[in-house]
């Protein structure tokens, strides 16, 4: 006790491992020199065994290890176009909308049809005192729109599939969703575009997601045909847009559901299915996860064209005094913060001569009805 020589002499006892044990990769970064052990006699007669060993390091290996590139930037090989990673590759949804017919089919409701009966064919156009916006923005899209959306670009994924290469995790005769039979054709018969957004919206009402989860959970589905090589079809579009949304629910929202509170919705749905379903979807992404701001930004638009192709536009309103001041003070907030940020990094910023008069900044007149 208090014996400053055997405090810490003792170590620990000598590998049994041969060297040969060793692997090759290992043997290559480091010397490996062999453990000399000396004994020696402490004052309370008590023989320890210090033993040291020499490794000396390759210093270009370390540079290696620390200039690694993150899974999220990595280089697509030469002819992989990846649409969920690629800001300029095109989505894969909007390419399989054009295969029928030569071209992107029209579809309407009857409440659409009624709708344009009933208006004589105009369409609302802008003018100098009448200014017709949308509700949605690429920072605020509209939930039931977008939604809309989705499960558009889901349906044309499966009308339009060249493959049928499938998954058992994702198969829903192997892992229903529901107590109720799976019938015999489940994988003969291809959704409808009402039936796919009714099991979409569904999901996000029941759990208060929002718009922007909507266009994650696309961007994942499309990574995931990519990795995986699989396709969407009648038999597992149910369960691989469920992974879908659970993980874009995780990712995009602060306050993420969990996953006992999707078998809340799905009622004979269990834990253990929706843990297995998680961790197979978080694998065949590779653990890939970052959406580029970019990337985002390719399928919102993206999505709103295939909206207008549909004749799926989004409603419009003239734009009020109160919505314009709304939009100018977010513009606003925006250029304030980017700005800032530029001076921070020691960019000059260059202002405009509205931001220079002498009676503050100036606001340009405009008619609003």
């Amino acid at each position: 006790m208090g014996n400053k020589n055997s405090c810490c002499a003792y170590s620990s006892p000598q590998s049994d491992r041969k060297s040969k044990d060793i692997p090759p990769v290992y043997e290559e970064r480091h010397h490996i020199h062999q453990h000399t052990s000396q004994h020696h006699l402490t004052t309370d007669g008590v023989v320890h065994t210090s033993s040291t060993a020499a490794i000396h390091h390759n210093p270009e290996m370390v540079d290696n290890t620390q200039t690694l590139q993150h899974i999220s930037e990595r280089e697509a090989t030469e002819g992989e176009e990846d649409p969920s990673v690629d800001p300029t590759a095109a989505t894969m949804f909007l390419e399989r909308s054009k295969v029928e017919n030569g071209g992107i089919t029209r579809k309407r409701s009857q409440h659409q049809i009624a709708q344009h009966n009933s208006s004589g064919g105009l369409k609302k156009s802008s003018s100098c005192s009448t200014i017709y916006l949308d509700d949605s923005t690429v920072s605020q899209p509209n939930l039931k729109n977008t939604v809309k959306c989705v499960s558009l670009a889901i349906y044309y994924h499966i009308k339009n599939r060249q493959f049928d290469r499938r998954l058992d995790i994702f198969d829903e005769k192997l892992h229903p969703l529901t107590h109720d039979p799976v019938p015999s054709d489940y994988d003969s018969h291809n959704p409808e575009h009402r039936q796919i957004y009714k099991f979409v919206r569904t999901l996000f009402n029941a759990a208060q997601l929002t718009a922007e989860c909507a266009i994650i959970t696309l961007v994942y589905l499309e990574r995931l045909l990519t990795y995986a090589e699989l396709d969407i079809a009648p038999c597992n579009w149910k369960r691989m847009v469920l992974g879908a949304i659970l993980l874009a629910s995780k990712v995009w929202d602060d306050q993420a559901v969990w996953n006992v509170d999707y078998c809340q919705i799905l009622k004979d749905i269990t834990v253990e299915d929706m843990n297995e379903l998680e961790r197979q979807f978080l694998e065949l992404l590779q653990f890939n996860i970052n959406v580029p701001s970019s990337v985002y930004a390719k399928y919102y638009f993206d999505l709103r064209t295939l909206a207008e192709a549909n004749e799926l536009s989004f409603p419009t309103e003239p734009l009020s005094k109160e919505r314009a001041q709304k939009l100018e003070a977010m513009s606003r907030v925006m250029q304030d913060k980017v700005t800032a940020e530029a001076l921070k990094n020691g960019i000059k910023k260059w202002s405009s001569m509205d931001n220079i008069s002498q009676g503050g900044p100036r606001r340009s007149v405009a008619i609003l009805s």
